[in-house]
């Protein structure tokens, strides 16, 4: 065979393998793109996504999770259309948020601390914890075992408003938060507008009686945030005071203190009423100026003026009206 030939038939033959080539990596990726995926695979990358917590934890959240434990955020997740697999207690489950049993009629309790043992028997899709301090000292990778975990909030966070939109993002639900938020911000205008028309500056406090000691509410958190945020009732000087200082929602107050209250109505949530309420038999208290007018407003513990969230809130508003509006 001559020279040419020779190169003539490297060539062809150069030119079969490459055509067999290119042939060969097309089947194979047609055969990899018609390949089924596993519907694992595909409800993963469809529906469940990555979320990072207060903590900077990824956490996987189920798209549609339907055993949910958020302990003292029950509040929260009703407003949002959402049942709890389990609900916030205290006292072996005697003690629930009973303002809330309406909407948690069959949901049972679970100890307020968490206790591995009681989250898992409730076998949960989805925890989400309120703060850094019910995961700490390694508690969250425990957690994290029994299902993905979200951390709310570093610290214990006062603002609902803020809790509730961000639970919206979690659960996605957020057109429900956005709406919960618009029909609350309403219902306080309203209400606001009506008890200016009928008590115009008076001022009012909440006070809460419990094991014979008054506790007084501070200005910008639960129950406070209601009266003087929301229903823009006028701050009495005493409830400034104690707010400058207070380390908590209440701050504990003398009668002696009482008396001197400079409020033209109070609220009074009596945990002591089983017990006598001996405290409100008391002379000092009888010579509170809301008092001897008659202008002292007492709800149940059952209630929701210890508690905040969107339907404690409202709640407290419709409280708040009936106490002092005439229709």
């Amino acid at each position: 065979m001559s020279k040419k030939h020779r190169i003539t038939s490297l060539l062809a033959m150069l030119s079969l393998f490459i055509m067999l080539s290119a042939c060969s990596e097309a089947n194979e990726q047609q055969a990899s793109e018609e390949e089924p995926t596993s519907d694992a695979d595909q409800e993963t990358s469809a529906n469940d996504y990555v979320l990072t917590d207060a903590l900077g934890n990824e956490v996987d959240i189920p798209a549609n999770p339907e055993r949910i434990i958020a302990s003292y955020l029950e509040d929260h997740l009703v407003a949002l259309g959402v049942t709890p697999i389990a609900q916030w207690s205290i006292h072996d489950g005697e003690g629930v948020q009973n303002y809330l049993q309406d909407y948690l009629t069959e949901v049972e309790p679970i100890p307020f601390d968490l206790p591995f043992e009681a989250v898992t028997s409730f076998a949960p899709d989805l925890l989400i914890m309120s703060s850094a301090d019910l995961v700490s000292e390694g508690k969250y990778e425990q957690y994290a075992r029994i299902a993905p975990t979200y951390v709310v909030a570093e610290a214990t966070n006062d603002n609902w408003r803020e809790t509730l939109t961000q639970l919206g993002d979690v659960l996605n639900r957020e057109e429900e938060a956005t709406a919960t938020l618009e029909a609350y911000e309403e219902k306080a205008q309203k209400a606001a507008e009506q008890l200016s028309d009928q008590i115009g500056t008076d001022s009012a406090a909440a006070l809460w009686l419990t094991n014979s000691q008054f506790f007084i509410v501070s200005k910008h958190v639960s129950s406070g945030a209601v009266l003087y945020d929301d229903l823009r009732i006028t701050i009495p000087a005493t409830v400034e005071k104690v707010s400058e200082s207070a380390t908590g929602n209440w701050s504990a107050i003398s009668l002696e203190e009482l008396v001197e209250l400079d409020a033209d109505h109070l609220f009074l949530i009596n945990s002591d009423s089983s017990d006598g309420s001996e405290m409100l038999d008391d002379p000092l208290w009888q010579n509170i100026p809301a008092v001897q007018q008659n202008q002292v407003y007492e709800f149940s513990p059952d209630t929701s003026w210890l508690y905040s969230g969107p339907i404690a809130n409202e709640q407290i508003i419709d409280d708040v009206l009936s106490s002092l509006t005439v229709e």
